[in-house]
């Protein structure tokens, strides 16, 4: 990844606070059998004010009752660390806010919101479900266990298309659940990027298809109100030559028309697939192509994807959304309105790869997440609208030297809020990932688990 060291300014603080967590209050929102009906009575008045009000006045004195009930004791969180990759360090974030009241409304059990309808408008906020269609060994060990292999192609090879099925399908299965997509939902969140390689549809030996699990992804999400962003994670011949391309080693990928050719034909395929879910929010032609990668081979194949795709989605209904290659200021005057319609231009960002990351103290880091990533960001998308499509809240372990107890947790609050900040600007953003095996700051799940970053993502509703 490209990170760039920024001068420090300390004129930061003067804009970024954070409050303390009401870890009693986080808790009792989560007891849905007593707000339930209050709830539903929200979300059906939500235009009107009157009605929202009085709704809202109910489910204010259901939580008072539940307060005066609570047990101290019961409201302790453990805030336990780990270690990054296996001692990364989880961060924090700010409560969200600003959108409509009805937002807020959970729907009553049983009764599952509704997709949201992408558009320009709304922020897309979500998870990545990472190593799940496209396996990545750091974060789920346990898949390669009792093999050498360091990718999914080399796993299935190593171990025949047999046994290869049957570890991948029980896998697939277990990873990432039903529940999974319900407690994303139950988060506030509203959208998922699911990752696949051009392998999910058709017969590419040595790699396993993924037809059944990427529909049912679909249609779960669906239940759950969460809109799927669709990312071509894993090109023919590796657009990175990194695991999470499917292959380690070689980049191949624009070296070859015929991988090139491939590809759209996996991104055409995939777009007449998934076009009948109408939670298709959006589809990212390609992950992470390599700086390598040249920019006019790149540029080609994103105007003939989005042909690909326009094809068989309308511009109203799912986004087209193109990686920058890691050159975030190399997109003027490109697939522009009105010819190209609904283009997001998607960056991800990290600040715990390069040795300016391990030499900056958390200070440097926030100031950075908070002012530069503001700067970047708002820079790119004088080019097009923007996405972060992946960050994190992992940091080096020396960046957080000399900084121990209470300051620990505030510093690491204080890193996921100010990446937030900066990222609210934009049409949206992607955590990666949803969850690791070793937990962290690379596991948006343990973050939440651990008090780093907070349970819900919904605007709250005004009270006034």
């Amino acid at each position: 990844m490209l990170c760039r060291q920024v001068p420090k300014c300390n004129s930061f603080w003067t804009f970024f606070a954070w409050g303390p967590y009401d870890r009693s209050l986080r808790r009792i929102r989560t007891q849905k059998e007593r707000l339930g009906v209050s709830w539903s009575l929200l979300q059906r008045n939500g235009s009107g004010t009157l009605l929202r009000r009085r709704a809202y006045g109910i489910l204010v004195a259901e939580i008072r009752d539940l307060l005066s009930n609570w047990t101290l004791g019961k409201a302790k969180i453990a805030m336990n660390r780990r270690d990054f990759v296996q001692r990364s360090l989880a961060a924090g974030a700010v409560s969200l806010s600003g959108e409509a009241a009805s937002a807020y409304a959970m729907k009553a059990k049983g009764q599952p919101a509704e997709a949201p309808v992408p558009n320009r408008k709304e922020t897309w906020r979500g998870v990545n479900l990472g190593s799940w269609l496209v396996l990545e060994k750091w974060i789920t060990p346990r898949v390669f266990a009792g093999t050498a292999a360091g990718d999914e192609y080399t796993l299935c090879k190593t171990l025949g298309k047999a046994k290869a099925t049957a570890r991948l399908k029980q896998h697939r299965e277990t990873w990432i659940t039903a529940e999974d997509f319900k407690w994303i939902a139950a988060r506030g969140l509203n959208a998922v990027r699911l990752p696949v390689g051009y392998w999910v549809l058709e017969e590419n030996p040595p790699f396993i298809t993924g037809r059944e699990t990427l529909d049912w992804a679909f249609r779960t999400a669906k239940a759950h109100g969460l809109g799927v962003l669709l990312d071509m994670h894993g090109a023919p011949g590796s657009q990175n030559g990194n695991d999470h391309s499917g292959r380690a080693g070689a980049l191949g990928w624009h070296t070859s028309p015929q991988n090139i050719a491939h590809t759209l034909r996996v991104v055409d395929d995939l777009a007449a697939h998934c076009k009948g879910f109408d939670n298709f929010l959006g589809f990212e032609l390609l992950n992470e192509p390599h700086w390598d990668v040249p920019i006019d081979i790149l540029k080609r194949y994103y105007l003939e994807g989005y042909q690909r795709v326009r094809k068989h989605v309308g511009k109203e209904r799912t986004a087209v959304v193109i990686h920058d290659g890691f050159r975030p200021q190399a997109w003027a005057n490109f697939m522009q309105e009105p010819q190209y319609s609904n283009v997001l231009l998607d960056t991800h960002l990290y600040q715990c790869y390069t040795e300016g990351d391990r030499k900056n103290d958390i200070f440097a880091h926030v100031e950075i997440a908070g002012l530069e990533r503001k700067r970047q960001l708002d820079k790119m998308q004088q080019q097009l609208p923007g996405i972060v499509g992946e960050w994190s809240c992992a940091l080096d372990p020396q960046s957080l030297r000399g900084v121990k107890g209470f300051k620990e947790e505030a510093a690491i609050r204080a890193y996921g809020s100010a990446q937030l900040i900066s990222y609210e600007t934009t049409q949206g953003w992607f955590f990666w990932t949803y969850k690791t095996e070793g937990g962290g700051g690379w596991s948006f799940r343990d973050c939440v688990k651990h008090g780093s970053l907070p349970d819900q993502y919904r605007s709250k509703p005004a009270t006034g």
